[in-house]
């Protein structure tokens, strides 16, 4: 497996991300148009048909949604300890979510340092992963 870095940190998976998204569109699409040249005895069927794509495509977006709020959760509790364990004080409440989730790249040698430099500039995430030299890899993170 390549080390871990900012260039490759992102997890894409193909199954998910496209096969399904591109499925549940083609249902949509095919259901759309069975409902378009249905006839009156089939038209609640294929309404049916269109409101289950809908249906799909609001659980793809949730099921994934859902499952990163979690993961950004306790990324923000260990996160959190980590900081305790390393300075026996706790972390600014200035820090946002979003920010403790870059932190959780950084190495323990420059984690403190960067949560200080993220709470006095405000650095995004993605400014914070670029300021990371010695790169912790989470494998975990889906």
């Amino acid at each position: 497996m390549k080390q871990q870095n900012y260039k490759n940190h992102s997890k894409f998976v193909i199954g998910y991300h496209i096969v399904t998204f591109l499925a549940i569109l083609a249902f949509l699409g095919g259901a759309i148009r069975n409902l378009w040249n249905s006839s009156e005895d089939n038209l609640y069927a294929a309404s049916l048909l269109v409101l289950l794509s809908f249906i799909l495509l609001f659980m793809f977006y949730f099921i994934r949604s859902f499952a990163l709020k979690a993961q950004d959760r306790a990324i923000k509790a260990e996160e959190k300890l980590r900081y305790f364990i390393l300075t026996g004080k706790s972390i600014s409440n200035k820090l946002t979510t979003r920010q403790f989730v870059g932190l959780r790249f950084a190495s323990d040698e420059e984690f403190v340092s960067l949560v200080e430099k993220a709470v006095m500039e405000n650095l995004s995430e993605n400014n914070i992963k670029k300021a990371i030299n010695n790169w912790k890899a989470d494998d975990y993170r889906v």
